[in-house]
C-alpha cells in the first residue's frame, strides 16, 4: 500500500496520472465540529493493477501541498471520477479554489443507467465490481494518526472498486447514448456558485409556514447573523443556534438578555456573549425593516390551477417512462414539475434538456390528448390516440 506524505510524492503520482484516461478520487473528512469540512485523507487511483496505481495521500502530513493535485484537476485530458461528488468537490473548491474537470459522478451515472434513486456506493460495488466492502471503519476518526490497517484498506477500496464501476457505467452510457444526459446533470456540480453560501440568502433554506413579512424579516436577519458567525469562526451553524431555536426567537422577538434567557430551545452558550449580542441585534434589525423591504413569500404556486386528474395521469406516465428507460423517477421529474405541467405551465425542468427527450415530449402530448395510457397486466402501455 503506497502512502504519500510529501509534495514530491504527490507530484510524482499526479505526473503519472496526467497520462491516464481517468483518475478515481475519494476523500475522508470530518465536519462535526467545523463549518467547513476538514480534509483528513485523500485516495487516488488510475487504471492498472500495480501497487503504485492506487495511493493514499495524507493531507495532514507536515509540509504537504495539494498543488500538484489541483494542477491535475485542471487537466481536462483526464476524467476525474467520484461517487456522490458534491461534498468532495466542495472541499477542493473551498481549500484550493479549483473544481475538477471533466467530472464523472458514478451516483448520477448509476441513476441514469437504471440502478435506482440515490444508489449507494456499496450497492454498486456489490452489483458491478462483485465485491463486498468492510464498513467497520466508515465512521472512525480520520484525523487521528496513525491510521489503522483497517482504515487504510477501507479507504483504498473506495477508489480501486470505483475504477471498475466507472468503466462499466461509462460503457453502458456510451452504448445507450446517454452520456450527454449525465454531462447535463453534472453541470451543477462544476458550477462554483453551487459551493458558495451567501449569508444574505441563508434564510431561504429555513422551512417556515408563516407568510408574515415582519416575521420573515427577523428570520432573515437571524439566519444572516448565524451564517456569518459560523463561517468566520469555522463552527457548525447548529452550534450557534439550530433552526427550531431560530424560529422560536423570531416568534418571541426578545429585546434583552433577560428575554433571551427564557428561550426553551436556544443552547446555553448562545444566551451570553457574542452570540447573544448578535441575536438581539439581528432581532432589532429585522423588526425595523420597512414593509417594502421585508421578504416576500413565494406565492407563485398558490395560484396554480392544477388539474388533479391530469396530474395523476402524468404520474402514471412518469412511472411508465421510468421503467421503460431504466432511469430513476426523481431524476426525470419532481412532483412540482408534474403539477406545473398539469396547470398548463411550460417552463418546468422536466420539459428541458434530456428530460424533455425522456419524458417531457410525451407529457405534453398526453396533456394535448394525443397520447393515452392503458393497463396491461402489471404494466402501463403508452399509445397514440
Amino acid at each position: 500500500m503506497i502512502k504519500i506524505t510529501s509534495t514530491e510524492g504527490l507530484a510524482a503520482f499526479c505526473a503519472r496520472a496526467a497520462d491516464a484516461p481517468y483518475v478515481t478520487v475519494d476523500t475522508e473528512f470530518l465536519r462535526e465540529r467545523t463549518y467547513y469540512s476538514k480534509l483528513c485523507l485523500l485516495q487516488l487511483a488510475i487504471p492498472g493493477e500495480a501497487e503504485e496505481d492506487a495511493v493514499l495521500v495524507d493531507p495532514l502530513a507536515k509540509g504537504l501541498s495539494l498543488d500538484p493535485l489541483y494542477d491535475l484537476f485542471r487537466n481536462e485530458a483526464v476524467v476525474k471520477v467520484f461517487h456522490a461528488a458534491r461534498q468532495d468537490v466542495e472541499i477542493f473548491y473551498v481549500e484550493g479554489g479549483v473544481i475538477p474537470k471533466p467530472l464523472f459522478d458514478t451516483q448520477v451515472a448509476a441513476m441514469v443507467a437504471g440502478f435506482g434513486e440515490q444508489v449507494g456506493y456499496e450497492t454498486l460495488v456489490r452489483k458491478i465490481a462483485k465485491a463486498n466492502l468492510d464498513k467497520s471503519s466508515r465512521f472512525t476518526d480520520w484525523s487521528r494518526r496513525p491510521l489503522t490497517e483497517a482504515q487504510e484498506k477501507y479507504a483504498l477500496a473506495d477508489v480501486t472498486h470505483l475504477r471498475v464501476i466507472y468503466e462499466f457505467l461509462e460503457a453502458e452510457l456510451e452504448k445507450s447514448g446517454r452520456l450527454p444526459w449525465v454531462e447535463e446533470e453534472l453541470a451543477t456540480l462544476t458550477e462554483p456558485s453551487t459551493y458558495v453560501i451567501h449569508p444574505d440568502e441563508a434564510w431561504l433554506r429555513i422551512k417556515t409556514r408563516t407568510n408574515s413579512g415582519k416575521f420573515l424579516a427577523v428570520v432573515r436577519e437571524l439566519a444572516r447573523f448565524r451564517e456569518t458567525y459560523a463561517q468566520s469562526r469555522n463552527v457548525p451553524r447548529s452550534r450557534v443556534m439550530k433552526d427550531d431555536a431560530l424560529l422560536e426567537i423570531a416568534s418571541t422577538k426578545p429585546k434583552t438578555h433577560n428575554d433571551l434567557s427564557r428561550s426553551r430551545l436556544l443552547l446555553r452558550d448562545a444566551r451570553k456573549g457574542e452570540i447573544a449580542d448578535g441575536i438581539l441585534a439581528a432581532v432589532e434589525t429585522g423588526l425595523n425593516v420597512p414593509p417594502e423591504d421585508q421578504p416576500k413569500p413565494d406565492r407563485s404556486r398558490d395560484a396554480l390551477q392544477v388539474n388533479p386528474a391530469l396530474a395523476d395521469l402524468l404520474r402514471v406516465l412518469l412511472k411508465a417512462k421510468s421503467e421503460e428507460l431504466g432511469v430513476a423517477q426523481k431524476l426525470i421529474a419532481t412532483s412540482s414539475d408534474l403539477d406545473e405541467i398539469a396547470a398548463g405551465l411550460r417552463d418546468a425542468a422536466a420539459l428541458k434538456g434530456w428530460r424533455r427527450e425522456a419524458f417531457g415530449e410525451d407529457a405534453l402530448r398526453l396533456c394535448d390528448g394525443k397520447l393515452a395510457l392503458r393497463a396491461q397486466g402489471q404494466s402501463v402501455v403508452v399509445f397514440e390516440v
